[in-house]
C-alpha cells in the first residue's frame, strides 16, 4: 500500500545533509525539475517584490525577505520532518518509534510544489511556494502532471492507493486504479481544519500498526472517529467518517 500525502506552505529550518536534486523520486524528471528550480532561483534573485509576493503567497516585505534564500546549497532534511502544519503537527513524526519512522519513509509519497513527487524520505531543502502559484511562465502542477503522471501511474500500479491529499493535487496526479479518500463530517458538514488533523491522526495510526492493505486500514480504531458510509464511484472509494468529539 502507498499513502499519498499532500505538503505544506510552511517549513521547519535546517537541516544536516547536502541537497541533490538528482536523489528524488524519479530521475526521469531531473531535466524538468532543473528547469525549474534554475527559474524559482532566477526570480529570487532578481528580487520583484511583486513577483516574489505572488509566488510566495506573502505580503510584508519583511516574510519575503526571510525566503530570499540560495536553496539549491541550502541543508536538507527528510521531506516529512521539512513540512510543519496541521497534519504534520498531528502526525508527529519525530515521536514515532524507528519501525513507525520507517514505515512513514516507504509508504508515504508527497506532492510538492517545487520537487513534484517525494518519498517521505527524500531530502529538501528549505523553500517556499504558494500552492498554484505559477513559477515564472511555468504551471508547476501542468508540468508535473505532463511528465510525471504516468510515472506515477507505474510506480503504483501493483500497489494498492490511500489517498490523503487535497483535491488540488488531483492536478498533478489523479489515479487511474482503484483508489481510497476519506472525508470527514461533524454535525452534519464536511470540515477542512479537522480534515488535516485527522489525516495525520490517521497516518500516524496507520504507521503505529503497520498497514498494508486497506482492509485492514478499514478496520483499524482511530479514537474520535466512526465510519459513518462508504461510497465508491467509478475507481475512487470513499469512506466518510463522524467525528464524534
Amino acid at each position: 500500500m502507498k499513502i499519498l500525502l499532500a505538503p505544506s506552505e510552511t517549513k521547519t529550518s535546517g537541516g544536516s545533509a547536502p541537497f541533490r536534486l538528482a536523489n528524488l523520486l524519479f530521475e526521469e524528471l531531473l531535466p524538468h525539475r532543473t528547469k525549474l528550480l534554475h527559474t524559482y532561483m532566477n526570480i529570487l534573485q532578481k528580487g520583484d517584490m511583486h513577483a516574489l509576493s505572488a509566488m510566495f503567497g506573502l505580503k510584508k516585505e519583511t516574510d519575503i525577505q526571510a525566503h530570499i534564500r540560495d536553496i539549491i546549497h541550502e541543508p536538507a532534511m527528510k521531506a516529512i520532518e521539512r513540512y510543519t502544519g496541521v497534519a504534520f503537527d498531528h502526525l508527529n513524526y519525530a515521536t514515532l518509534n524507528e519501525n513507525a519512522k520507517t514505515y512513514i519513509d516507504t509508504h508515504v509519497i508527497l506532492c510538492s510544489n517545487l520537487f513534484g513527487f517525494l518519498r517521505a524520505n527524500d531530502m529538501i531543502p528549505e523553500y517556499r511556494l504558494k500552492q498554484g502559484a505559477a513559477v515564472g511562465e511555468i504551471k508547476v502542477e501542468k508540468l508535473y502532471h505532463e511528465h510525471g503522471a504516468s510515472l506515477m501511474e507505474h510506480y503504483l500500479e501493483n500497489q494498492e492507493i490511500l489517498d490523503l491529499r487535497a483535491g488540488f493535487y488531483d492536478k498533478f496526479y489523479k489515479p487511474s486504479k482503484p483508489y481510497t479518500t476519506l472525508k470527514f463530517i461533524k454535525d452534519g458538514k464536511v470540515v477542512s481544519h479537522w480534515a488535516k488533523a485527522y489525516r495525520g491522526i490517521i497516518l500516524r495510526e496507520i504507521a503505529k500498526a503497520s498497514v498494508e492493505t486497506i482492509d485492514d486500514f478499514m478496520k483499524l480504531p482511530i479514537e474520535g472517529l466512526s465510519i459513518h458510509e462508504i461510497q465508491t464511484k467509478k475507481n475512487k472509494t470513499e469512506i466518510i467518517y463522524h467525528i464524534e468529539v
